[in-house]
């Protein structure tokens, strides 16, 4: 176990946020006991989930700016879930390497979406990093 599986966790609480209208903290804790996450990663979890929440607006900005052909509608909503929760992670979050934030994002994508969806997570979200580099600069 490990970040990856809070990831995860993450990612299916929001989904279950998203289409269903679930509360957060009750959609993560049925997806904690399920898939029997350390404190550690329910920590993880539960600060990505916060965090895309908290900042939606302005995650929801970003990707729509760097993603003009595709709007926030068109997107499969696992897409849009995972781009929501790794921009959170590159703009939010400190102690992840861009590289990582990524790479387990395009993971996700692959996982749960098509092999198609991790390019395009690729794509965005190192659009996503570079605006931030040059903005840090």
């Amino acid at each position: 176990m490990g970040r990856r599986q809070a990831r995860e966790a993450a990612l299916k609480t929001l989904f279950q946020v998203e289409l269903g209208g679930a509360q957060p903290d009750f959609a993560l804790q049925q997806i904690m006991s399920e898939d029997k996450l350390s404190n550690l990663e329910i920590d993880f979890a539960r600060q990505l989930v916060d965090g895309v929440l908290i900042h939606q607006r302005d995650l929801d900005k970003i990707v729509t700016e760097l993603s003009p052909e595709w709007s926030l509608e068109r997107m499969a909503t696992i897409d849009r879930l995972i781009l929501r929760m790794a921009a959170y992670e590159l703009l939010y979050s400190s102690g992840i390497p861009v590289a990582v934030a990524i790479s387990e994002a395009v993971e996700l994508a692959k996982l749960y979406s098509t092999a198609e969806s991790g390019r395009f997570v690729n794509g965005i979200l190192s659009s996503i990093a570079k605006l931030k580099s040059e903005k840090d600069d």
